[in-house]
Formats: C-alpha cells, structure tokens, sequence
C-alpha cells in the first residue's frame, strides 16, 4: 500500500504546529511571539487559532501557561480591533474573533485570582476591551461573554479594583442590561424568521450541531445568562457595598425579585442572590422593606419548592432581625410567619427572631399596622409557645382523648368532604388542627393538607398555600407529602404565580415517580406543567413587531 506524508505547515509562526514542538522552551518562546503577532497580521486562520484557545481556556481553565505569555494582551487588542475597524470585523470569519477573545479572558480569570490580576496588568487594558463590548458595540452574543468575563474579573479581590475604576457605567449597564436583555435577545434574533437571523450567531449557537430548536434554545439560554451575568457583576459591587444607593433603587428592586434563571439556569440564583446581599447592607434592608412586591415574593418562594427557597428564607430572616424595619416587614407577611416557623430546619429561627417583642405586643399596647400581621404574631405566639407549655401540663389520659378526637374529627371531615359540604368539611379540619397534640405529626400534616383541599375548592388560594406549607414543613424536606405538594401547586396556579406552581408541581412528580412503580407522569401534572413552562418563559409578552 502506497504511503503519502502529510503535507509539511510551511508558515513559521502556526499556532498549532507550536503546540507540537517538543522543546518546552523553544514552544513557550514562539506562542509568546505568536501571541503579539495576531493582532498586528491579518490571516484566515486566525480565527481558527482563537477557536482552538478557546476549546483550551474551557478544558484547563487554571493552566497558567498561555495568560503568562501575553495571551490577555493579544485578546484585548483584538477586540479593540474589533471596535475601531469594521471593514477588519466583517472579513472573512473575523465576526468570531469577538466572542472567542472575551470568552478566553473570562475561562482564564474564573478561578485563580493569580490569572486574573496577569488580566488587568496595566499592558493589557482587558478591562477597557470588554467595558466596550458590555456596551453592545457589536451584539447581545458578545455581550454575554463581556458581562462573563468582567464578573470573574470582580470577584476577584486583586482584579476588583482595576474594574471598580468604571464602577459608574458598569454598574448603571449592567442595571440596563438586566432589565432589557431579554427583550433585545427576542427582537434581535428569536423573534426574527430563522432565515433572516445573523448567521455567525446562530453558528456560534449550535456549533454545527442540531437545527432550529436547538438554536432557539440555545438562544434562550444565553439571553437568561447575559442577564445573571449583569447581575453578578451587579452583586459583586454591592457585596463591598459599593453603588448601593443606586442598585437600590425601588423600581429596579421591584424587576430584579422577578428575575430568575429559569429551568435552563437553575444554579443561578438570580435576583434573590442579588436582594440578600443588599440586605446584608443597612441600606438595603432599609430600601428593600419598603418594597411590598419583594417581601411577598420572598415570602412566596420562600413556601415553595424552588431551589433557591432557602437563600429566599435567609433573606427575610435578615430582614426580621433587623429592628429598624422588622415590624414593616410582618405588616407585609402576616399569617406567613406561622407557615414559616412551621419550617423544620428554619422554623425555630424565624419564631425567635419575630417573637422577641412580643411582650411589647400583649403588655406595652403595640400594634401592628396590618390586623393580619397582628392576628399572625399572635397565633405565631399560641403555636410554639403557648400551646407547648399547655400540653406539657397535660396528663397522658387528656392528651389520649384529644388523640381519639383527632381521629374520629379526620374521618367527620373526609365524610363532609365527600357529600361534597365543603365548608363544613373546613370547620371539623380546622377543630381537628388546634385540638391535635403536637407530637401527631402525620395526622397534622393529613389535617393541614385537607384544609388545604378545601380551601382550593373555595378558591381560597392564599389559606391554601398557608396549610399546603404547614404539612410540607411538618413532613420535612427528605420525603415530602405529595398530595400537599400538588395542591400548593394548583393553590399557586389559582394565584396566578406560575414560577412558584411549576417548582412544586415538578418536586411533586419527583416524589411521585419515586414512591410508584409506574414511570409515567400524570396526565394533570403533564397538563400543570405545560401551562407553567408556556406562562414562565422569560421571553413571553415580547412582540417583535411592537416597539
């Protein structure tokens, strides 16, 4: 069989040939050259060469190798090449050399603070280069990778400070771009006919691989991270209270409590990582407390199966042990705080901390502007401290009868239920709840849960989501109460809050399929969850026709 060489690279400076040299010292010195090269030359394969990087800066982020070299002064100068001349950007594949150069700064500055201080040395002006692309000097795709590679930037104390230099208009685009982004990734390319999309993003986007609905998806997925990113960099200010009075703003306040990243995005934390950090800030606590919108949807996620139900928690107990705006805050709650303190990791917590003056509320005549939240301390009061005594001084022949009360009080309702006298069904529920000594847990949970059912048949949504949560707390967290899951989340649906009705439903089919030998999902919770996912996604309400 007749054998052929591989044709010999006859250019001296290829990067890929470089990379073979055997002779380390050799190979460091002419990728050093190659690296103040590329930006002087113009060739068609330089796209190929930041492609290549870019695979590397992904696979083996923490390799000092290339940073060391001048590999961040080279990426900068392109994108300011970028900048400055057109005819260059749109020959040949250049269009590419944008998002590869910003999305090799950030690979490299994600974790090593070391990289990311070589990233803001003053030969390199990165910062400035990707403060131009956050400007959206050329499109949203480059955008993302700019708000990216500024975030690992900030995060870092020794780089901080290089991009704390434009605090100003970092932090009023970022502001810009989370409250906008979705909608200008919409009008620009997933509201636009697939043949009259920009091909080099869409190119970008599958990378060969897959059609339309995996370019769409993509696409979703990083207009959602173009937006986290604005907010991470957002959150690194405010972490070292920087721009706070700004960040705070009410109107802004009100959009971020809204933001999350979507099933796409669930490791993003999204605006609720941004709101515990202000409140971690006396200011922010201040501005955030005035704000109803956001104490109730911390408090709805915090009920909820959301995967950043804690973090929401946390923030509100920030705000409740805060006494210059605890009082404003339970106005806002109410009865949530019972459902709250019912929690069993956090339950105890959240009682202590709203329950601390409540001497000032039965013995020095304060009240509470909400007759909601007073009623809600003082049946927060009756639950973990006035009914643990009261049944401590029971004998065990009292607390036996109201047992067998209990029982027969679950059975009376389920009958009512069933003859379809649901009110009636409610009132023995709710005889059986203050009645049940607090050791019954399973019958409290079947109780609350039952309420709950009744209360959705009302139409009660609210009560419904208040006895929903109680059983759930009450079941705890490793083996949730399914059926309670379920009705919170048509409690939600009847709400109107889809982000919270999809997460229970989902956690509810979880626990389903663990606890059944059937591997199907049920037809209601199929149905449940396409009306949750169609009402949930971030790019609804957007017309490209419209302005």
């Amino acid at each position: 069989m007749l054998k052929f060489d591989e044709p010999q690279c006859r250019n001296p400076s290829c990067f890929f040939c470089t990379m073979k040299e055997p002779n380390p010292f050799r190979r460091r010195s002419k990728l050093a050259s190659i690296f103040k090269e590329i930006p002087r030359t113009e060739s068609k394969d330089h796209v190929l060469v930041l492609s290549g990087l870019w695979n590397i800066a992904m696979s083996e982020p923490d390799d000092p190798e290339f940073p060391s070299l001048g590999l961040f002064e080279c990426m900068s100068k392109l994108i300011q090449k970028a900048i400055n001349n057109t005819a260059w950007l749109l020959k040949d594949q250049n269009i590419f050399i944008p998002y590869y150069a910003a999305h090799i700064i950030g690979s490299y500055a994600m974790n090593k603070e070391d990289l990311a201080s070589l990233a803001v040395d003053s030969k390199a002006l990165v910062v400035p280069a990707l403060l131009e692309l956050l400007r959206g000097r050329i499109s949203w795709v480059e955008q993302r990778t700019a708000a990216r590679a500024l975030g690992h930037l900030a995060s870092h104390e020794k780089s901080f400070e290089a991009v704390s230099l434009f605090e100003e208009e970092i932090v009023k685009l970022s502001m810009e771009i989370a409250t906008t982004c979705l909608k200008n990734v919409y009008k620009s390319f997933l509201g636009v006919e697939d043949s009259l999309r920009i091909k080099y993003q869409s190119d970008l986007l599958t990378r060969g691989l897959g059609g339309l609905e995996t370019e769409n998806q993509k696409a979703e997925e990083w207009g959602l991270q173009l937006q986290m990113w604005s907010l991470y960099l957002l959150n690194c200010f405010a972490s070292r209270g920087k721009s706070l009075d700004r960040i705070c703003e009410i109107g802004f306040l009100k959009k971020v409590i809204a933001m999350w990243g979507g099933l796409v995005n669930r490791k993003s934390p999204g605006g609720i990582g941004l709101i515990k950090t202000l409140c971690k800030t006396e200011l922010g606590r201040s501005r955030v407390s005035e704000v109803r919108e956001v104490i109730e949807r911390l408090c709805d996620i915090s009920r909820s199966s959301d995967d950043w139900k804690e973090m929401a928690l946390d923030t509100l107990l920030l705000l409740l042990k805060d006494s210059n705006v605890r009082y404003r805050v339970i106005d806002v709650l109410g009865h949530c705080l019972v459902d709250l303190a019912e929690d069993v990791v956090v339950g105890d917590r959240v009682a202590q901390v709203v329950l601390q003056d409540y001497h000032k509320i039965k013995y020095s005549g304060l009240k509470m502007n909400s007759e909601v939240a007073q009623r809600g301390i003082e049946s927060l009061w009756e639950v973990k401290v006035e009914r643990k005594k009261k049944e401590k001084l029971m004998s065990e022949t009292e607390l036996e009868e109201r047992r067998k009360m209990v029982k027969s009080l679950k059975k009376q309702g389920k009958k009512k239920f069933l003859m379809g006298l649901v009110e009636e069904a409610m009132e023995i529920y709710t005889v059986g709840i203050d009645l049940c000594p607090l050791d019954m847990v399973g019958d409290r949970v079947v109780l609350y849960s039952n309420r709950a059912q009744c209360c959705l048949l009302l139409k009660k949504a609210e009560s419904a989501v208040s006895d929903a949560t109680r059983a759930l707390c009450l079941s705890g967290v490793d083996d949730p109460h399914g059926k309670s899951l379920w009705r919170r989340s048509q409690a939600y649906d009847l709400k109107g809050s889809a982000r919270e009705s999809l997460m229970d439903c989902l956690a509810f089919v979880d626990q389903r399929l663990q606890h059944s030998s059937m591997e199907r999902v049920p037809y209601y919770a199929a149905q449940m969850i396409r009306k949750q996912m169609k009402d949930t996604w971030s790019f609804s309400g957007f017309d490209s026709k419209s302005g």
